[in-house]
């Protein structure tokens, strides 16, 4: 397994140095968004090579995970419960909203309910392991779940170069990480793309890993939703069938490194009540920041923007209705809330 993924998680070992270079240059775009644009930028050419493909799969998946396990030190529990109650309240409205984008969708468009729903779930969730977990449960065929994620991967890539500017300009705080934190755990779809986005905004206004903290958090705390969605979605599908819902099939969709990211808080949270100061856990707070842009390279060479665009115009339709859906309810929620 490890010959296997080698070539794939080397390229985008050099890759993401030299996108960590750049964004230290170019800090208006950071290295998770040079990642990315690096990545699509050699997708034609590294698609062809089947050497690559199993590590840039395993980065892109298993590589992100441990990259937000590592964030989980230095963030204290008390706080990450604080800030998961204070967004919970968008994070209901959203979710259920780009449900109903979704099937609002349907109904209009020529797309198959299978593709609406991954589309939906994608957006409001958790991008692709949200799908991942949605896709057994209604039975979606390959071509479903290839297009849902690729659609869910360039709005993200969209989220990674627009909300920075869009945040500045609607006149976001810049001397604190919450208000785009919140706006990007909330309002960006994948674990990705939320780190990248987040971490464009500290590098930008030198917050250190403060809009990446609250983002994770809010993001992590949305990545919990997939429970009852996919519980829901399997009695639905069970139902039709006269069959009831399989558990070992609902167990599977939850994302174990949620645990282990609530784990590496627990560790800072008692490290702190025993003394040990936060600097204790900068190292892995910056090797976090690396993986990160492994797995943004990862999933740029794994992205054919211009395929998405020729081949799936309703499903991007629906992709951008939903996305848009939730960024615009996410700033009205924040107007209301004033978190801005």
């Amino acid at each position: 397994m490890v010959k296997e993924n080698a070539r794939g998680i080397g390229l985008c070992l050099v890759l993401a140095a030299i996108s960590q270079c750049l964004g230290s240059w170019v800090s208006l775009v950071g290295g998770p968004v040079f990642a990315l644009l690096i990545g699509m930028s050699l997708h034609s050419y590294i698609s062809r090579k089947n050497a690559f493909q199993s590590g840039l799969t395993f980065t892109s998946k298993k590589i992100l995970q441990y990259a937000v396990i590592c964030l989980g030190f230095g963030l204290n529990l008390s706080a990450v419960l604080a800030v998961g109650r204070q967004s919970l309240p968008i994070i209901l409205s959203t979710i259920s909203f780009a449900l109903f984008l979704a099937f609002l969708m349907w109904k209009i468009l020529p797309i198959s309910s299978h593709l609406a729903t991954l589309i939906g779930v994608g957006t409001s969730i958790c991008g692709g392991s949200a799908i991942a977990a949605t896709a057994p449960i209604i039975q979606a065929d390959d071509e479903d779940v290839a297009q849902a994620i690729s659609v869910i991967f360039l709005f993200n890539v969209l989220a990674a170069l627009v909300f920075p500017t869009l945040a500045t300009w609607l006149g976001f705080s810049t001397d604190s990480g919450q208000a785009f934190g919140l706006f990007a755990g909330t309002a960006v779809n994948d674990t990705s793309s939320v780190t990248a986005t987040a971490a464009t905004w500290d590098s930008l206004y030198g917050l250190g890993s403060q809009t990446l903290d609250t983002a994770v958090t809010v993001k992590l705390t949305r990545t919990l939703a997939i429970i009852p969605i996919t519980t829901v979605l399997a009695i639905w599908q069970a139902r039709g069938k006269g069959v009831q819902a399989d558990k070992s099939t609902l167990l599977a969709g939850f994302p174990t490194f949620i645990l282990y990211f609530i784990l590496a808080s627990l560790v800072t949270s008692l490290a702190g009540h025993f003394g040990l100061g936060a600097a204790v856990f900068t190292p892995l707070k910056t090797l976090s920041k690396f993986l990160i842009c492994m797995a943004m390279t990862a999933i740029g060479l794994r992205t054919n923007v211009f395929a998405l665009v020729k081949n799936g115009r309703a499903a991007l339709f629906v992709g951008l209705v939903c996305w848009l859906g939730v960024t615009l309810l996410t700033l009205v929620w924040q107007a209301i809330l004033g978190i801005w």
